[in-house]
């Protein structure tokens, strides 16, 4: 009986090694490679990570315990703390984590080659990424919530906590920006993708009020519901588009960044219930399906990749990423493999959501299913002829992209194919869109209706950009509160209405001014290396959590990705550095502001990083090998225990001798 219950898994380490194999040109190295073995060992690593890795760090390192009472349920107020059903907490979780990263990132790295970048979503997401999630969530989750910077100021101190509250903060505006700019790109003169992506707001309106006023707990109704009228507005787009009425949703650039500002600011002011919640749930069926439908396309179709498995521009002079494959590709592909933003959710919206400490498990099951995406998009991005590739990812010309060794060679028959002209349009996301409307249309029956599918995979896009601004836009706004309120107390009530406009309202108009001011080629390198630091601070905190556990023996699970991912961040910056300020010398005036305003940005968030890494290394000598005593703000509520009280834990040099004190007039716990 053992063996049999050993069997699968041996069977699925062996059919994800073969097809691993198959990627890296370990078999066949001189053949191409089909599209079929990534989906495969992709799958097959995800699966026995989540089943193990991910098993043996919710029992061993965390240890999971449903008797604790959860914050969602001891500090219930019906909008930012409220107890969420499983499936719907993991639908939130991954809409709000999984944005424009996973998608644009594999698409803008596929210049370095197909295998780095594959090989870096899969082994980066199950070592580092996932587990950077999954730490911060139970982390925040056992401190009633509270936020990353926070935390790092309870167990760190003031300096730590301080110099991560400003890191923090900035990082969050400069991913905003990043992703925004994205949708603005995929969406200007779009009426198709703007009129469907307007439409899920009043239908996130209807299923929130849906399941919390009108049917409480019908999750399986306002499921069905939500899906049929996203369906509804995507194919009505194309009917809205066509129509005398289209100039209504046609906007250029400008006008779409202050709506979708309107947009984050609305999403960012009221209960998480009414908008959302709701609609990052409806978002998660389109992103799912869709991804599963390109995972079952790529099966089925089997599609050749085009792309080698590295090219010339690894060590430098490529025209999307400046800059040689270290560090740039880990900066580039940001968030597939590990995302500084993703601890923000983990330590904002979702740990005030869980209903039972076994849930908090979706902080590393969400991160796989990202990577997965990643990996589409790379498989989608990677089946286009290298040439055609560039074409689009770029605004040079045929004949320079030909002098590089990559001359394209059915732009124009794609072009019309998808009814639009998509040459010269940089930022991944048309060139994605191409790629899987590509697949799509290879499908039985799907011949001729590429148009479609191209319109169709921008939604996508935009669904899930949209879903990760609107909670960012709440996270940064926990934030500017939190800071605020040591220097005016009422910021820290998270419903004070002044409080919640006018930080709204400072986190907007910093992201809209930059998506206004920059563009893909010093924002998204900006985005990639802020939100990678943001990664090594969140699993430098993470350790300093896991030694107040008592679990100094599994430091290395945060210890050894913190390293890696600081040295390729740091690196990156200081490479950015002097790229920004070597652009801004040859440019106008007010391009150049903009530059050296982005160099000051970069070495700033850096040094911050820096403070926090050394301080952090500092107090660890001293807790793990001098021995010094320390406290916790830990709080561990069990089912039937006594009033809510912050556990601060003395721990002597002996530690075999825990001593435990409350707070004065505090219950047993």
């Amino acid at each position: 009986m053992k063996f049999a219950r050993v069997l699968p898994w041996i069977i699925l380490s062996m059919l994800g090694a073969i097809a691993l194999a198959q990627v890296v040109g370990f078999v066949s190295p001189e053949e191409k490679v089909n599209g079929l073995w990534l989906v495969v060992a992709a799958a097959c690593i995800y699966v026995l990570a989540y089943r193990f890795y991910g098993r043996w760090l919710a029992r061993q390192v965390v240890g999971l315990n449903n008797q604790h009472v959860t914050p969602a349920v001891r500090l219930n107020d019906g909008v930012n703390f409220h107890p969420t059903k499983k499936v719907v907490l993991f639908g939130h979780h991954f809409a709000a984590i999984a944005g424009a990263g996973p998608l644009l990132g594999p698409v803008l790295a596929a210049q370095f080659g197909f295998m780095p970048g594959f090989l870096w979503l899969v082994i980066g997401a199950v070592l580092a990424g996932a587990v950077q999630d999954f730490i911060i969530l139970v982390a925040s989750m056992r401190r009633n919530g509270r936020s990353l910077p926070e935390i790092a100021h309870d167990e760190l101190g003031s300096v730590t906590g301080t110099a991560t509250a400003v890191a923090v903060l900035f990082i969050v505006v400069v991913a905003l920006a990043g992703l925004g700019f994205a949708v603005v790109n995929a969406l200007y003169h779009n009426a198709w993708g703007t009129f469907t992506i307007a439409m899920t707001i009043p239908i996130g309106f209807l299923m929130g009020f849906y399941l919390q006023k009108f049917r409480p707990g019908a999750v399986a109704e306002v499921s069905v519901l939500g899906i049929v009228l996203l369906l509804a507005a995507v194919f009505s787009g194309r009917v809205v588009a066509q129509s005398s009425y289209a100039w209504c949703f046609e906007f250029d650039k400008p006008t779409l960044v202050w709506l979708l500002a309107g947009y984050g600011f609305l999403a960012s002011v009221l209960p998480g219930w009414m908008l959302l919640v709701p609609r990052g749930y409806l978002s998660t069926f389109m992103k799912l399906g869709v991804v599963f439908l390109l995972g079952f396309g790529v099966i089925l179709m089997a599609p050749t990749i085009e792309m080698p498995r590295v090219t010339t521009f690894a060590s430098g002079g490529g025209p999307i990423i400046p800059g040689t494959l270290f560090p740039f590709l880990f900066i580039t592909i940001a968030c597939g493999a590990i995302s500084g933003f993703h601890s923000l959710v983990s330590s904002g919206t979702t740990p005030k959501m869980i209903e039972q400490e076994s849930q908090a498990v979706v902080g590393y099951a969400a991160m796989l299913l990202e990577s997965f995406v990643g990996v589409m998009a790379l498989i989608a991005a990677s089946v286009l002829i290298p040439g055609d590739y560039l074409a689009i990812n770029t605004t040079l010309g045929s004949d320079a992209l030909a002098a590089m060794g990559f001359t394209p060679l059915r732009i124009g028959e794609l072009s019309q194919l998808v009814e639009v002209d998509v040459a010269g349009r940089p930022g991944g996301a048309v060139s994605l869109a191409v790629g899987m409307a590509a697949i799509f249309s290879a499908l039985p029956g799907m011949s001729g209706l590429m148009a479609y599918w191209y319109q169709f995979a921008l939604v996508f896009e935009a669904l899930f950009i949209l879903t990760t601004i609107d909670t960012g836009t709440r996270v940064a706004r926990y934030l500017i509160q939190e800071m605020a309120g040591r220097i005016y107390v009422p910021f820290r009530r998270m419903n004070w209405v002044p409080g919640v406009m006018l930080s709204s309202g400072l986190v907007v108009g910093a992201w809209a001014y930059l998506i206004g001011t920059g563009s893909i080629s010093t924002i998204w390198p900006m985005f990639g290396a802020a939100n990678q630091l943001l990664g090594m601070l969140a699993l430098c905190i993470g350790t300093t959590v896991l030694i107040k556990m008592w679990k100094s023996l599994y430091l290395w699970v945060t210890a050894l990705p913190m390293l890696f991912v600081g040295a390729i961040t740091l690196t990156g910056s200081y490479e950015m550095f002097w790229m920004f300020l070597k652009k801004a010398g040859t440019s106008a005036a007010g391009q150049a502001f903009a530059l050296y305003l982005d160099a000051v940005l970069v070495a700033l968030v850096a040094v911050l990083g820096v403070i926090v890494l050394s301080d952090s290394i500092r107090q660890w000598y001293g807790y793990v090998v001098l021995k010094k005593p320390f406290t916790s703000s830990e709080v561990v509520v069990s089912a039937g225990g006594g009033s809510v009280g912050r556990v601060q834990t003395a721990v002597t040099a002996d530690e075999s001798c825990r001593g435990f004190r409350l707070p004065p007039r505090t219950g047993c716990c």
